[in-house]
């Protein structure tokens, strides 16, 4: 039962992360407008190839988590999702720690969740 919630975490993870990388990649100079309320209106189309490189970041980090999903290997699926799950948590702390805390709540947590319910199923 553990597994499967963890599954989800790190299914819902990997989805939020699709959704950075086409926001980042694809939407950057329109919808993130609306997202990044905190960055200026005159910075977004200078920034965007900036923002493209930091989706396709995302893009990597949405494959890695997805493909600890479909890794037929339980020890192997086990420690792929800990390592993408432990990228994103880094990735979160310090964005809440450099750019908004709303960060830490909107990725570090879901990834730190995975992490424990990885490990609590790992060692029962």
């Amino acid at each position: 039962m553990i597994l499967l919630f963890s599954k989800i975490i790190i299914g819902i993870v990997a989805l939020l992360h699709i959704y950075f990388l086409w926001l980042e990649m694809f939407a950057w100079t329109t919808k993130a407008k609306k997202v990044f309320r905190t960055l200026k209106e005159d910075l977004f189309e200078p920034t965007k190839t900036l923002a493209a490189n930091q989706g396709l970041y995302n893009g990597f980090l949405a494959a890695g988590l997805i493909w600890s999903l479909i890794i037929q290997d339980d020890a192997w699926q086990i420690y792929v999702g800990l390592f993408f799950l432990g990228c994103v948590a880094v990735a979160g702390i310090y964005g809440a720690m450099t750019a908004s805390k709303k960060i830490f709540w909107v990725q570090a947590l879901p990834a730190l969740i995975g992490i424990l319910l990885l490990l609590v199923h790992q060692f029962l």
